[in-house]
């Protein structure tokens, strides 16, 4: 049984930051690539940014490039976002998901396991 725990949301102001966490369980558990998706009220879930599990490749969504950075901690099992310059539109339920295959995928679909979404909420 995998299990993705994300942590770190909150509310903050316009311009501020943050850093969200995403740790992962599971007795063998082995993921090939692990992303971020956000979903804000009445708007479907969206791709914000993946990274191998090597470490080899990284993608960001065009609206966030530049302001987030994704990395990973092998040894925790444990993924990161850190957010910068946040906007009033970053306002969103945060994901974090997991899958098998070894590429960074930006369909909700091609993700196997899903944590259960931290709320980050940016005021002007």
């Amino acid at each position: 049984q995998v299990q993705l725990v994300e942590s770190g949301g909150g509310l903050v102001q316009a311009g501020d930051s943050l850093r969200l966490s995403c740790a992962a369980s599971g007795r063998t558990f082995r993921p090939g690539a692990m992303a971020w998706f956000r979903q804000a009220p009445a708007k479907e879930r969206e791709f914000v940014a993946g990274i191998t599990w090597n470490g080899g490749n990284i993608y960001y969504a065009d609206s966030v490039k530049g302001r987030f950075t994704i990395s990973r901690d092998s040894a925790k099992n444990t993924v990161y976002l850190q957010m910068n310059s946040l906007k009033p539109e970053d306002t969103a339920v945060y994901y974090c998901a997991a899958k098998i295959g070894h590429f960074i995928a930006v369909a909700v679909t091609q993700y196997d396991y899903w944590g259960q979404g931290t709320a980050v909420t940016v005021s002007s």
